[in-house]
Formats: C-alpha cells, structure tokens, sequence
C-alpha cells in the first residue's frame, strides 16, 4: 500500500517561489524579493482537458493499481503531482513524466525534489518513445478526457513494449474499453485493444474530487498484455475492417463492409447479416481471414 502523502507540498525553491494549490481552479506561483511579489496563476487548461485529482485516497488506488510489470513507468499528464508523489517514493518503480503543460513542468521541479530529468516536456502522441526507454514500460496516468482515446491508440502502436496501463479517464470512455461483444458501448477501440490487451474496469471516481470538477463521472481501468504476440489474419486489414465495421454500425456487416469486400460471393456467409457490436474479436479474426482467402 502507499503511504499517506500530502497532495500539497508546500515548498520554497532557491529562488523564492512557492506554488499552492488553492480550492477554486487554479495553481498559485507567488515570486518574492526585495522589490515586488507577483503571482502566477496556473490554471486548469480547458484546452488540455485538465482535470487535477485532490484526493489523496484515489491517488494511493490508482498507485497501487499498478502490478510491477515493469520497473520502468510512464506517468503521462502528472499535472500538480498527486499521483507522483507515491509513484517517486516507490523504491521498484523507475519514474519518468511526460508532461505538455510547461507550468506544470516548472511546478512539479520545484515541489517534487529530486525529481531532475526524470520529467519530459513533449507531447506523449508526438513523442518518440524510443529515445526514452531501451526496453518495456508500463504507463499510468490521469488521463486528460480530450485525448484519452488517442492515447490508448498510441498504446496499441508501442503494445509489444507495454506490458501494463493504469489509467484513469471519462467514465463512458472506461466502460467503452472493457465493454464485452454485444453491448451498446462496444466499439473500435474496444476490438482493437481487446485483442491485444485483458482489460479490468477497476473502479467509479466521483466528480467532487478534482478540481475544477468536471461535468461527468471518471473511472480507473487496467491493461494487461496477453500472450498474443500477432494476429493470426492480417493484422492492418483486421484494423480497417474493424473501423469500417463500426464506422456503419447500425449497418448489417453486409451493408458496411460491401466497399471494401473483395467480392460479392463472400458476402453470402451468415455472418454477415449481424452488426459488427456483435463480433467477438476471434470474430473479426475470421472474418478478416475471408476477406484475404
């Protein structure tokens, strides 16, 4: 289990400057010296999707959420550090950040310490994470709404390096994730990680514990990587029709896939007549096989 952290830490750097985190929407940044004192206000990036944890309890259980499946670990958007306070204090996890908002850069070096180059100021969809990690790392994070989706598919690129993902996001975009075939929420991204990944929905997180509060409810989900190394169909054909599928979902299959099939014969099997919320993943396995016969 973490231990009790405090969420904020309060702590003067060398150059006087102190960041508090007051109970509204935004960071404080106070500069003092013999002349003037200015403040700073750092605040939740709508444009970023920034919604900043306050909870201590949910921080320690999203931490612990993680399983050790490899020492090195991502934090993407640390934000004011609530999670990172217990991910830096945990002597088997190898802590890196990534983190695109500057002020929150400059906040988490001055109230974290020793926090160095561990911290990576980029944009995760953009960067390469090759240059940062020679081998496997687990990710986790709170993830901001606006990308969530764009990271899992960043994920499922890199998906032969990580092992694990902890992360918590839009409560209608977990249960997309985990959803099972058959379920109104079931969709692309739902195959297309399922087929790589167990997916657990772990736990609800209610709006009052963030700051500002956003407007729906958040949930906390883990990726495990399962033991499928390759598909066994074409793999970038399996992904277009699984996108073509559901891009017409309300289509029967016949319907939607008819454009890309390669020829009208092959439509007459029965599996055709259902929508694609009805495939499992083998399903689109073996349907993606037909296409290529």
């Amino acid at each position: 289990m973490c231990p009790n952290v405090p969420i904020v830490v309060q702590k003067k750097a060398e150059s006087s400057r102190l960041f508090v985190i007051d109970n509204l929407n935004f960071v404080q940044l106070s500069t003092n010296n013999y002349q003037q004192s200015t403040i700073m206000q750092i605040r939740a990036k709508k444009h970023l999707g920034q919604h900043f944890l306050n909870d201590d309890s949910i921080a320690c259980r999203i931490v612990d959420s993680l399983t050790g499946k490899s020492q090195d670990v991502l934090e993407i958007g640390p934000g004011t550090g609530v999670l990172t306070r217990h991910l830096i204090q945990n002597e088997k996890i190898n802590l890196y950040m990534v983190e695109v908002d500057r002020e929150a850069v400059d906040y988490l070096q001055i109230n974290i310490p020793d926090i160095g180059k561990k911290i990576l100021y980029g944009d995760f969809l953009k960067m390469d994470m090759r240059k940062h990690f020679s081998g496997d790392f687990s990710i986790i994070g709170n993830f901001p709404y606006n990308i969530s989706s764009q990271i899992f598919f960043r994920v499922l690129e890199m998906r032969n390096r990580i092992p694990e993902v902890v992360g918590m996001l839009q409560k209608e975009v977990a249960e997309r994730l985990a959803a099972p075939p058959g379920s109104k929420t079931y969709g692309i991204l739902s195959v297309l990680l399922q087929a790589y990944y167990d997916i657990e929905y772990l736990f609800t997180v209610n709006e009052n514990v963030f700051t500002p509060p956003p407007k729906v409810k958040s949930a906390v989900v883990r990726l495990t990587r399962n033991s499928v190394q390759q598909l066994d169909c074409d793999e970038v054909l399996f992904k277009t029709i699984v996108k073509t599928a559901f891009n017409q979902r309300r289509k029967t299959l016949r319907n939607a896939l008819k454009s890309i099939a390669p020829s009208p014969e092959l439509m007459n099997d029965k599996m055709f007549d259902l929508r694609a919320e009805r495939l499992s993943v083998n399903d689109f396995v073996n349907l993606t096989k037909l296409f290529t016969v």
